[in-house]
């Protein structure tokens, strides 16, 4: 029998209004794999992770995280995700080190085990000078770094990671990029969001690009290349898929069709 996927979406439909941000998205992502989610600006990507966090409730369709529904289940699903936002925040008055701590209390870990995670967290992260200031005066990269912590701290199972590499320094991306890959090789799971399109091909095993709200292709991307741009790079399978008046969009099975805009649609049915 398959292993039960550690993320996955079935029909996974978003409405606001008349306005469908995401419509029928099907994936799954399984153990030890990095899956790339691509997509322009307003695309779904961000809509499809906080319905994964339980932080929407699907208008329409499944969400599942290790096996558990990510809206009914939120809170134990929850306990097997690091999740890093797109931008982190943090309360004007906790310290660095207290924040760690704090989370690390949420899950559950004893006063010692927080308090040497927390420590080994900021030391691999540089952060270890700035862990008695108040996380509110930390630069954008600073706080890239902290919300990685904050999603490690707990060593999950799998991780959401809205775009992780923004604000840091080249160095910091790179030893962010390499955690990434060490991770998956140690069996973790990892969705990530990014705009980088050079780090999702030397990163991901599988990608899957979004475009206005609909999975317009899925694959490999070596195997996207090859179908759509044979000799060419990822950036432009991305382009072939997403620019206006392409020559149509691919399906989550790779094969060719034609679709209109995904913003205004009529609502899909209740679910029975």
């Amino acid at each position: 029998m398959p292993a039960t996927p550690e993320i996955e979406t079935e029909v996974l439909t978003k409405d606001y209004g008349p306005f469908r941000a995401l419509d029928s998205l099907t994936l799954q992502v399984h153990a030890g794999e990095i899956f790339g989610l691509l997509g322009p600006n307003g695309a779904g990507k961000t809509t499809t992770i906080r319905l994964l966090m339980g932080m929407l409730v699907p208008s329409y369709g499944k969400a599942r995280l290790h096996g558990m529904d990510c809206h009914a289940e939120r809170v134990e699903a929850k306990r097997h995700v690091g999740y890093l936002p797109d931008n982190p925040t943090f309360h004007d008055y906790l310290r660095g080190r207290e924040i760690l701590r704090f989370v690390a209390h949420m899950h559950g870990l004893p006063s010692a085990e927080a308090r040497s995670r927390s420590d080994a967290l900021l030391t691999r992260f540089g952060l270890m000078e700035a862990a008695d200031d108040y996380a509110v005066n930390y630069s954008t990269g600073m706080k890239r770094k902290l919300g990685l912590a904050c999603a490690m701290i707990h060593s999950p199972e799998t991780f959401i990671l809205d775009e992780p590499t923004n604000g840091l320094d080249p160095g910091a991306a790179r030893d962010v990029q390499d955690w990434i890959l060490e991770s998956a090789r140690a069996g973790k799971t990892i969705l990530l969001s990014t705009h980088l399109l050079e780090m999702a091909e030397r990163l991901c095993h599988r990608v899957g690009i979004i475009d206005k709200g609909r999975l317009a292709a899925v694959g490999s991307p070596a195997e996207l290349k090859e179908k759509l741009c044979p000799g060419g790079s990822l950036e432009q399978v991305f382009l072939a898929v997403t620019r206006p008046n392409g020559s149509g969009r691919q399906s989550g099975d790779g094969s060719s069709e034609k679709n209109g805009p995904a913003t205004a649609l009529p609502p899909a049915p209740p679910q029975s």
